[in-house]
């Protein structure tokens, strides 16, 4: 995946997952958009992880995404977090914190279509 960031110019800064999702800290390039990255590292991610055996071959990736900026200040924060998400996500799930920061923001959104 750091690969993908670096060709699109919008180097990683921290990834990890779990094995439901991903966190991925990385700047925005100016002349990308967030739907360009997300089309780009799910349809990358996807052919690679078909390669590595009969298990994966049925594997893809949910339609929906989340993507979230953050300030400066914020990004050692953030980068700790990536890191420790395993921990964190045996004391809360991803979906039941996923659905705070909508809320927390005001943000109306199609729970159904971020799943899917």
């Amino acid at each position: 995946m750091a690969t993908i960031f670096r060709e699109v110019k919008s180097p990683s800064l921290a990834i990890d997952g779990t094995a439901d999702h991903v966190h991925i800290l990385f700047s925005l390039a100016r002349v990308v958009t967030i739907a360009a990255i997300v089309e780009e590292v799910k349809t990358s991610t996807s052919k690679w992880i078909k390669t590595k055996g009969r298990a994966f071959r049925h594997f893809h990736w949910q339609s929906g995404y989340g993507a979230f900026s953050i300030g400066q200040s914020n990004v050692a924060s953030l980068k700790r977090y990536i890191h420790h998400q395993k921990e964190h996500d045996k004391r809360v799930t991803f979906q039941d914190e996923y659905r705070k920061f909508p809320k927390a923001y005001g943000i109306d959104y199609d729970e159904k279509s971020v799943w899917e």
